[in-house]
């Protein structure tokens, strides 16, 4: 018999009733009239503050303008350094390059794809004016070493936890240790919006009603601007969405533990042949597997194996940072961060979405098994 074709992701699986309770949240946007900053954003922000268990939300038009606006209500600007890793999505270090301050990279964990706490001390100057460390692929960094560093030099972190809504460090939720903590809504995120939305938790009230304002073009009062901001406002369509998804994501996240926890299973013969490398779930880390994310040494290949018995894939992500040709300026060669470069090469996102079925993840299982063969 034929193997079954897998898709990395499906966004099309939701149950009856969950897409009855969006119908039903979008219809009372379109009821209101109040497609901005209306009580569909308030009720979201009300929510999505109590379920990671921080003091305020402020709903963005995207992750990226989440990173962005974080930076901005630091005031970070020309000739100022963000410190964050090489191996991440672009925003990490586009952000700060944006706002004419420089990206400074650490490299990062082989095992868990963070940011090296034992690196980042020699990456201080006395121009660093934030440090955001990324929770990548849905696991946290190592933030004790990290934040306690940040407070001994007085440079504020900024949690990059785009990828890891629902994780927690130590028993606290992604995004809550820092300053301020980025949320990303894209659609094939744990949770996802219908379209770009973000979000930025904090637990200071002077930043959240800074933060509030920025999103707005500085406005203070109607018409009356303290600062330059911008247009970051999360639509309400968006935050209707996002409300209706919201009480499943806990769930979510436990699917996608369980899958990994299978894949870990059927999996775990190749790894002890050193066929291929596993994600591990760090000691106090609670990963929600945003990517379930294993390495191997012919990536390339392996992943054409993959495809052609029907598997989908991803790469998160082939060229590091800091050789990125937009990037060339800070001076970084080959060899400046090997542990990223060497990620980079070897990492290979499997299928893992909350819907998937038993029987699929048993079929990339035995679909990755042959290719590494």
């Amino acid at each position: 018999m034929a193997r079954q074709n897998v898709p990395p992701l499906d966004l099309t699986r939701y149950d009856e009733e969950l897409k009855r309770e969006i119908s039903r949240r979008v219809l009372e946007v379109f009821e209101t009239g109040r497609f901005i900053l209306g009580p569909a954003n308030e009720d979201f922000e009300k929510a999505f503050a109590a379920e990671i268990g921080s003091a305020h939300a402020i709903g963005v038009s995207s992750g990226t303008d989440a990173l962005l606006v974080s930076l901005m209500a630091l005031r970070i600007g020309d000739g100022d350094e963000v410190i964050t890793t090489p191996f991440t999505f672009f925003a990490s270090a586009g952000v700060a390059a944006r706002l004419c301050a420089r990206p400074v990279f650490v490299d990062i964990e082989p095992d868990t794809f963070g940011m090296e706490p034992d690196r980042l001390e020699a990456a201080i100057t006395p121009r660093t004016k934030a440090i955001q460390p990324v929770h990548l692929y849905g696991q946290c960094a190592e933030m004790t070493p990290i934040l306690e560093i940040g407070k001994r030099r007085g440079v504020p972190v900024v949690e990059d936890a785009c990828q890891a809504v629902g994780a927690s460090y130590g028993g606290r939720q992604a995004g809550t240790m820092g300053r301020m903590g980025a949320f990303s809504f894209y659609p094939t995120k744990n949770l996802g919006g219908a379209g770009d939305a973000g979000a930025v938790v904090t637990d200071d009230e002077e930043t959240a009603r800074l933060l509030r304002s920025l999103r707005l073009h500085g406005e203070t009062t109607r018409y009356h601007h303290s600062r330059v901001g911008g247009n970051f406002r999360m639509d309400a369509l968006q935050a209707a969405v996002l409300a209706a998804k919201l009480p499943r994501l806990k769930a979510w996240n436990e699917r996608r533990r369980a899958i990994a926890a299978r894949y870990g299973e059927l999996l775990g013969a190749a790894e002890r042949e050193g066929k291929v490398a596993l994600p591990k779930e760090a000691a106090g880390r609670r990963h929600v597997y945003h990517q379930y994310v294993v390495r191997v040494a012919n990536r390339d290949a392996v992943r054409e194996k993959l495809s052609a018995a029907g598997v989908g894939t991803s790469v998160f992500y082939p060229v590091p940072l800091h050789l990125q040709e937009c990037f060339r300026e800070l001076g970084h060669r080959e060899g400046a961060f090997p542990v990223a470069e060497k990620a980079a090469k070897e990492v290979l996102a499997l299928p893992i979405f909350a819907e998937m079925r038993d029987d699929e993840v048993e079929s990339v299982a035995e679909a990755l098994v042959e290719a590494v063969a």
